[in-house]
């Protein structure tokens, strides 16, 4: 498990790292604070962020986006598109998870950009465990298909 932004409260829970938030403290500093297993990912929106925090040092991976318009933001929201996706996972060397708009629609697309996976927070909005379920390991076969690696 991963708690978002707060490295203190994923250590002291003994979570396996913490994931921030692209306006949060450098990873680089958290890196300083953590034991070594500890993972450190790290949200970007644009490809000189993805940039910057490859070379900033400390992250075990990014999750870019918003790749495409997502439910659970507003309209007007920027979207990144899959282009942009497939810019950063040429230009950075870290692992680049999908995020934003991301179904099994477009699981194998974002793979085929180079993703190294995906992440969600609509697709997992259900109660219904089957259904959940069932959702995932769609996402997760398109996602194989589109994948060079499999």
């Amino acid at each position: 498990m991963l708690v978002n932004d707060r490295f203190d409260v994923a250590l002291a829970a003994g979570a396996a790292g913490v994931h921030l938030r692209g306006d949060s403290v450098e990873a680089a500093r958290v890196r300083e604070a953590v034991p070594p297993q500890f993972v450190v990912g790290r949200s970007v929106h644009t490809i000189d962020e993805a940039e910057a925090a490859a070379r900033g040092g400390g992250c075990d991976y990014l999750v870019f986006g918003t790749v495409y318009q997502s439910e659970g933001k507003p309209a007007r929201h920027p979207v990144a598109g899959e282009a942009a996706l497939a810019t950063v996972c040429r230009q950075v060397a870290l692992p680049v998870l999908a995020i934003g708009g991301v179904d099994a629609s477009r699981a194998s697309a974002v793979a085929a950009a180079g993703a190294a996976g995906l992440a969600a927070i609509g697709a997992f909005m259900t109660g219904d465990e089957a259904a959940l379920a069932a959702r995932v390991r769609a996402m997760r076969e398109t996602f194989d298909r589109g994948s060079p690696l499999v």
